[in-house]
């Protein structure tokens, strides 16, 4: 399985720190053997991860999360358009773990800030009861938010997954990446902002795909609690 991050080399002490220090859901993803170091500008929001994966409002949201309208530029290969064609090829096998579709980190000259934007394959439905700091929202399959992360579950079928009548469960993450610690800022407003983001990454993951009707995501994040 194929892992594309971006990195920066001035921020190594943070990715040390964040691979001993990730909360989210599930195993992390392969190792890192295509890393590329991220060009030395700053973009917008809009601008990462490809280009398709985060919306204005989604950017907007970014800016909720890490005080911050300017990003580092993500690997090249660092998209959703990667990450859906690595999907594919993994498919019907659950992945069992995480895949990066992107990282993003505050430009220079701000303060750090990284998020990690993951995909992974999953066996079916969601079930079980979430954390009780997951505020659920009717999205897809079903979607968490948290004031540090979210996730959203969504099925797909479609004609990218050749001789199958199954649909293919998909989770995409979105998560603070870094030593734990309390969430700053007002908690409803930070799940909403990351709820925002999985959704764009969804979203865009669901049209890369073509899932049939978007795999039932809506064309807006809907963040009331379901």
């Amino acid at each position: 399985m194929r892992t594309v991050i971006s990195r920066r080399s001035v921020r190594g002490g943070l990715l040390a720190a964040a691979v001993a220090g990730s909360l989210f859901l599930g195993a992390t993803g392969c190792g890192g053997d295509e890393d590329e170091e991220a060009a030395d500008k700053a973009v917008a929001g809009t601008q990462l991860c490809g280009g398709d994966a985060v919306s204005a409002q989604a950017s907007k949201a970014l800016k909720v999360i890490t005080g911050s309208s300017r990003f580092g530029t993500t690997a090249e290969k660092s998209t959703v358009a990667r990450a859906a064609t690595d999907l594919v090829e993994a498919f019907p096998v659950a992945t069992g773990g995480r895949d990066d579709v992107c990282r993003i980190y505050t430009a220079d000259g701000t303060p750090d800030f990284a998020i990690r934007v993951t995909w992974g394959l999953v066996d079916g439905p969601p079930t079980g009861t979430p954390a009780p700091d997951f505020t659920v929202l009717k999205m897809g399959e079903r979607t968490l938010a948290a004031a540090n992360r979210a996730s959203v579950r969504f099925a797909c079928r479609s004609d990218r997954f050749p001789n199958s009548t199954n649909a293919a469960h998909v989770a995409i993450g979105v998560e603070r990446w870094g030593m734990p610690k309390e969430p700053e800022g007002d908690v409803e407003a930070l799940k909403d902002a990351y709820a925002t983001v999985a959704h764009s990454v969804s979203l865009a993951m669901a049209k890369e795909l073509r899932c049939e009707k978007n795999g039932g995501l809506p064309a807006r994040p809907v963040l009331d609690p379901a």
